[in-house]
């Protein structure tokens, strides 16, 4: 009678459950915990089952000492691991366990970790190179003006590093706030466009490259962030003109394309640099991910622009597509719905 009722109150709980017995296997599992476990669990001794030593341990405890405890459960997957936070709870003898996925959460916190130690990285280089300067300026170089204008430029230069990284971090801060709010304006992708290319004109005559635009003409119209969508194509030329201008012209091209809900505009931003090896490809978009990481901060790159890229792009149903080969440049596009 007492195993039956252990039973359903353990089948009507949406969370995997086990419920172990006084002879320590597994007394009852309802359909959350079969589907982890498998169907042939109940009746198995937990040994087999749960091999972690916290979580024996704390099985070990309830049924021993009728103590509650709290214990992961990792269960290694193909891209990354499924961690289970499990409270273990005495009753009447038997122990009851109870999986709550914490994956999430856990992958969250790591993600706020490894931001703050990368913030905090990328401001200490300049920081720690304006105190030296300071600090020789205020010593042997005080009157030395060849130094001091040297030093001075080098600090303008740090002190505008850091400028940009808080600028960019402060983008990707609204943009995260605004991700789930869609655009209700429409605005004309062509002349956005346009504008875009004509501002960046004087950064690629600076640096020996031509920009062009080809493919379908305006107007474009899209329901759309005209400011955002400008910061996305100011992006992306940016990095064309920077990383691969070698080639000496990078294309803006306009096309249309199918999308599943209907039409898109995709434009693509092609260079003829030097490509990027595919294996960098997939985390292009993470934050302060680099390829290069000191051409990149020699360039004045903050290592945020493409987290920026993609997060402009989900609050407009957009994506981002990359394709490059070493040595026969890139193909950075970015897809926009029609309607």
């Amino acid at each position: 009678m007492y195993t039956e009722m252990m039973r359903k109150i353990v089948a009507a709980i949406p969370l995997p459950v086990l419920a172990i017995g006084p002879d320590e296997r597994i007394l009852a599992a309802n359909v959350a915990a079969l589907a982890l476990f498998g169907p042939g669990v109940e009746g198995r001794h937990h040994l087999l089952a749960l091999r972690q030593p916290a979580l024996q341990s704390a099985i070990a405890a309830a049924l021993g000492e009728g103590e509650t405890g709290t214990a992961r459960h990792v269960i290694p997957g193909p891209s990354q691991d499924i961690i289970y936070r499990v409270t273990v709870a005495p009753a009447e003898g038997h122990a009851i366990l109870t999986f709550e996925d914490v994956t999430e959460a856990e992958q969250m916190g790591q993600m706020r970790r490894d931001f703050v130690a990368n913030v905090s990285h990328e401001l200490r280089t300049p920081l720690t190179a304006l105190l030296g300067f300071i600090e020789t300026l205020k010593g042997a170089a005080r009157d030395d003006p060849a130094a001091r204008a040297r030093f001075l430029e080098i600090m303008e230069r740090e002190a505008g590093r850091m400028n940009r990284l808080i600028s960019d971090l402060l983008h990707l801060s609204k943009v995260e706030a605004d991700e789930r709010v869609r655009p209700t304006e429409r605005v004309d992708l062509a002349a956005l466009i346009g504008s875009s290319v004509n501002s960046l004109r004087p950064l690629a005559d600076g640096a020996g490259v031509r920009l062009e635009i080809t493919g379908e003409a305006g107007p474009l119209m899209m329901p759309g962030d005209a400011d955002q969508i400008t910061q996305v194509l100011v992006n992306l030329i940016e990095n064309g003109v920077k990383y691969g201008g070698a080639g000496g012209v990078v294309t803006l091209h306009v096309a249309r394309e199918a999308l599943p809900r209907g039409p898109g505009l995709r434009i693509d931003v092609i260079d003829r640099g030097e490509g990027i090896d595919p294996v960098h490809i997939p985390r292009l978009t993470e934050r302060f991910y680099r390829v290069d990481g000191h051409r990149s901060r020699e360039k004045g790159g903050t290592g945020l622009g493409l987290a920026i890229v993609k997060h402009i792009l989900h609050r407009h149903r957009g994506r981002i597509r990359i394709e490059s080969e070493r040595g026969k440049g890139s193909v950075f596009s970015v897809i926009f719905p029609e309607t």
